[in-house]
C-alpha cells in the first residue's frame, strides 16, 4: 500500500516514462447516478471537462470513485482517470493540468512534496500551512474532511480487556515486559518513527522497550500479527478496514504525536479559476468523510471484496448525495 511518508520520489525516467507513455482513463466504470443534494449547477455544465485522478490505493479508489459520480451527477463531461500507480504521479498530473482534481492527505503535502522535516502540530492549522503554500505551485486545497488517516497503535481484543488501557500516554505506566510492538522496518528506524514517539510518551528505547520485544513485519502482515497476539501494539493506519475485520481497539494518540494526514481535495488552480462552482459539490462532500467512514468503505473493498466504484455509489446514494436513476 502507498502511505503518507513511505511515498518515495520516483525517478525522472519513470516520470517521462508515464507522461510520454500517457495515461488510459479508468477501465472501472461507475454507476450512474441521478441528482440529489448534489444538483446540476450550470446549464452548460455537459460541455465543460473535468479530469479526476487518484493514487491506486484503496482508499484513494474509493475517493476518487466519489468524485466521479459526485461530478457526473451535477453534469460535467468526466474522464475518470482514478489508478494512477505512485503519488508522485498522481500529484504531477494536477501540477500539469492533465488532472483537475486530486483527493490528497494534508501531511504527505507538507513532508514529502513540499519538504518540511517537521509537521505542523493540530489538523486545521497544517491545512492551511500547506494550502497557503501549495497555492505558489498552481495548487489549490479544499476544504478538509474529518478523516485523518494517520499512524497508529493498535491492539487486539484480549490485550485491550487485559491492559484496559485507550491512550499511549498509559503506556508509561505498564510493565516492560508488556511494551511489545509490530512495526514496519521504516517505522522501526525512520527519525519520525518508533523511538522518538516512544520518547515522546516518556518511554526509553533500550532500557524500557529491549529489541527483542520489537517484531518487523511487512506492513501488511502488522494487522494480521497483532490480531493474533504476537505484540500487544501493531503499528496501523487510522482508517484501514482491517481494523474492523480484526476487531482491533486504536489506541488514543493523546500527546500529538503522529503528524495529521486528513484528506481534501486538491485542484489544479487555473482549472478552479474557470469553474470556482465545482468546489460547491466538494463542500457537500468532504464533511461527511469521517474516520469511521471510510474505515467501513475500506473494509467493503479490502475484506468483502466489492468494487471501489460500487461501495463509493451505494454509501453516496445512503447519504442523499446522489439518486439511483
Amino acid at each position: 500500500m502507498n502511505r503518507k511518508l513511505k511515498f518515495a520520489v520516483l525517478s525522472m525516467a519513470a516520470l517521462i516514462g508515464l507522461t510520454g507513455c500517457g495515461l488510459s482513463p479508468s477501465t472501472g466504470t461507475v454507476p450512474p447516478a441521478g441528482p440529489a443534494e448534489i444538483k446540476p449547477l450550470v446549464d452548460n455544465a455537459a460541455s465543460t471537462s473535468v479530469t479526476v485522478t487518484s493514487k491506486a490505493f484503496t482508499e484513494q479508489l474509493l475517493l476518487g470513485k466519489i468524485t466521479v459520480i459526485a461530478l457526473e451527477a451535477a453534469g460535467y463531461d468526466v474522464t475518470d482517470l482514478t489508478n494512477v500507480p505512485g503519488s508522485q504521479p498522481a500529484r504531477q498530473l494536477l501540477l500539469s493540468g492533465d488532472a483537475s482534481v486530486l483527493w490528497e492527505y494534508t501531511g504527505t503535502a507538507w513532508l514529502t512534496y513540499l519538504g518540511h522535516e517537521k509537521p505542523v502540530v493540530g489538523e486545521e492549522e497544517q491545512w492551511q500551512a500547506v494550502h497557503d503554500e501549495d497555492v505558489a505551485n498552481g495548487i489549490v486545497w479544499g476544504n478538509p474532511a474529518p478523516l485523518n488517516n494517520t499512524y497508529a497503535l493498535a491492539m487486539n481484543e484480549e490485550t485491550t480487556k487485559r491492559l484496559g488501557i485507550t491512550k499511549l500516554s498509559e503506556l508509561q505506566k505498564l510493565d516492560p515486559d508488556e511494551l511489545t510492538f509490530c512495526v514496519d522496518p521504516e517505522f522501526n528506524s525512520r527519525r519520525d518513527g518508533l523511538t522518538p514517539m516512544l520518547e515522546h510518551y516518556g518511554i526509553d528505547r533500550g532500557s524500557e522497550v529491549s529489541e527483542d520485544n520489537i517484531g518487523l513485519y511487512d506492513v501488511g502482515a502488522i494487522y494480521q500479527a497483532t490480531a493474533n497476539g504476537a505484540c500487544n501494539f501493531g503499528e496501523v493506519f487510522t482508517t484501514d478496514g482491517r481494523i474492523k475485520a480484526l476487531n482491533l481497539t486504536v489506541l488514543e494518540d493523546d500527546r500529538k504525536y503522529f503528524p495529521s494526514y486528513n484528506a481534501a481535495p486538491a485542484f489544479n488552480g487555473e482549472f478552479l479559476d474557470e469553474h470556482p462552482e465545482i468546489q460547491q459539490i466538494m463542500d457537500q462532500i468532504a464533511p461527511l468523510l469521517t474516520d469511521q467512514v471510510l474505515m467501513e468503505l475500506n473494509y467493503q473493498v479490502d475484506v468483502v471484496g466489492r468494487e471501489p466504484a460500487d461501495v463509493a455509489f451505494e454509501w453516496m446514494v445512503g447519504e442523499g448525495l446522489v439518486s439511483e436513476p
